[in-house]
């Protein structure tokens, strides 16, 4: 497996990697990888020839600055991981390389990325959009594989993705989830054992409502028990818990085809975000 560091090298690789017209498939992570991310991998595997990953802790993105600095980091691990996963390449730029001195530019995508969110952390979608339009414009992937955990980040990018004429397949992949239904995030990392002993509560929460929203019961009414079902289990507070559409990500008042719940609750000091869909 090959490690590169910096842009230019990045090009002769990827030039040397598709020379015989190979389909290349983009893993972009912020690292500390877990099974979830290793999923995404082997699903790029049967998708194409050759896979790269990108490992890369965006600032951009976060609006706390202790968010960002206890952001877990453990890169010779997950460059192993990756390895033994398939990984033909791994780029692990740093911050000045991909924001260089002067940088100016900023990817915002207007509408999808306003709520939920958007609203909980400003800014937050522009440093996701102007990241992996800069991630997608350096590999030029043909398929680039992203978790459905993180929905309306999803969302945004395959928006961004149109809107720019990018000629990148985005392909959203399943929430991998441990035994216990916890959505497998890297911030799991960060919970006390009697916090992550309570975390699935989030997930039973969704699901129940999921399910008495498809069989027709009132939504608002699911919505503000499911919510009650969240703070018992000693979330909060709760940044919020909707029923939207999932291309448009609108809320819908009734049970409709393409339905989608999301939410975001704080669990101590970690905030967990999760999303289930409804039949």
């Amino acid at each position: 497996m090959q490690i590169v560091r910096e842009s230019m090298a990045l090009r002769e690789a990827i030039r040397a990697m598709r020379g015989n017209g190979d389909r290349l498939a983009l893993v972009p992570t912020m690292g500390a990888l877990h099974n979830g991310h290793l999923a995404l991998v082997a699903d790029a595997r049967r998708r194409a020839d050759r896979v790269a990953a990108s490992i890369f802790v965006n600032p951009t993105q976060f609006n706390d600055p202790a968010d960002l600095e206890r952001y877990p980091r453990n890169e010779a691990e997950d460059a192993a991981k990756l390895e033994e996963a398939g990984c033909d390449l791994v780029w692990m730029p740093s911050v000045r390389d991909i924001y260089p001195q002067g940088f100016a530019t900023m990817v915002s995508v207007a509408g999808i990325s306003d709520r939920w969110e958007g609203e909980h952390r400003p800014g937050h979608f522009d440093g996701v959009a102007t990241v992996v339009s800069k991630l997608l414009i350096a590999a030029m992937p043909d398929v680039a594989i992203f978790g459905e955990k993180d929905f309306q980040q999803l969302a945004v990018i395959r928006r961004m993705t149109m809107d720019l004429g990018l000629p990148v397949e985005i392909i959203g992949h399943e929430t991998v989830r441990d035994a216990d239904g916890l959505a497998m995030s890297s911030r799991n990392a960060l919970l006390s054992a009697e916090e992550r002993g309570r975390a699935p509560k989030l997930f039973e929460a969704l699901s129940m409502a999921s399910r008495r929203i498809a069989a027709g019961e009132n939504v608002g009414t699911a919505l503000v028990e499911a919510k009650a079902a969240i703070a018992q289990a000693g979330f909060g507070p709760v940044d919020y818990l909707a029923y939207l559409d999932s291309e448009t990500l609108e809320p819908l008042e009734g049970r409709r085809p393409g339905g989608r719940l999301i939410a975001a609750a704080f669990l101590g000091k970690v905030r967990l975000i999760d999303n289930v869909r409804v039949d």
